[in-house]
């Protein structure tokens, strides 16, 4: 579903991405890990087109770089920041993105994702009114409007309660066994090894170990947890 191959991508001196490489399946959640500053951000931009890489391929179902308008099409993306209009209500947030996407029978379409995220009692309210947590739900529901076979989901769970952190794991587990292919990044290391069928650690841009959390606690020790991993891997050291 989703390839990056040796991605390198350097900002002036600083480099960003060096020799990154992953592959996603068909209904996989793929969670992508690493501290602050590993270059997870701009491998997402990548993988979604926003950025070109210095060298290295990206290739979305076969059909070449999410650089195409026509191949970004099969991508959604919830990204880290919210990305509603306060002003407007859920329906006409969900509206505004499906005519963007040039989606059929739009409010048959939005009603689905309404009830899906569990919103539908609140379609007609504004999102300035809503919680962290409802706001994240919408901001899922405004990445799946067009019906994408890759979703990447960043920090989807950043900032809410435990009871819509449940519901949004639930749904991500739900789309990934419906067929839709998953890129995850979190910083709750028991979320990860919930949800996603493998995980990559990331740090100073390069893969330090992927595999199933099961693979990467039989390397490490069966006394282990991926946070303790995730510890050894990238260092105990703070990160700006």
């Amino acid at each position: 579903m989703l390839a990056l191959r040796d991605i390198r991508k350097s900002f002036g001196a600083v480099v960003a991405v060096d020799g990154l490489s992953f592959e996603v399946g068909a209904g996989e959640v793929f969670g992508l890990l690493g501290p602050n500053g590993a270059g997870k951000s701009t491998a997402i931009a990548i993988a979604t087109g926003l950025l070109t890489p210095d060298s290295g391929s990206v290739d979305l179902l076969g059909l070449g770089s999410p650089s195409s308008p026509a191949v970004r099409m099969h991508l959604g993306l919830a990204p880290q920041e919210i990305t509603l209009y306060d002003d407007l209500t859920a329906r006409e947030n969900l509206t505004f993105f499906a005519r963007l996407y040039g989606v059929r029978d739009i409010a048959a379409r939005v009603d689905e994702l309404l009830t899906l995220v569990e919103l539908s009692e609140r379609a007609k309210d504004r999102v300035s009114t809503f919680s962290g947590g409802m706001k994240r739900r919408l901001n899922l529901a405004a990445a799946l409007v067009h019906d994408p076979q890759l979703l990447l989901l960043d920090e989807p769970t950043a900032g809410v309660d435990p009871q819509s952190r449940n519901r949004i794991l639930e749904l991500v587990r739900g789309l990934a066994a419906s067929g839709k292919s998953i890129v995850y990044t979190t910083h709750y290391m028991e979320e990860a090894a919930k949800i996603c069928d493998r995980v990559g650690i990331v740090d100073r841009g390069r893969m330090l170990e992927v595999g199933s959390v099961a693979e990467l606690l039989a390397r490490h020790g069966k006394d282990t947890d991926l946070e303790t991993v995730f510890l050894t891997l990238t260092g105990r050291s703070l990160r700006e």
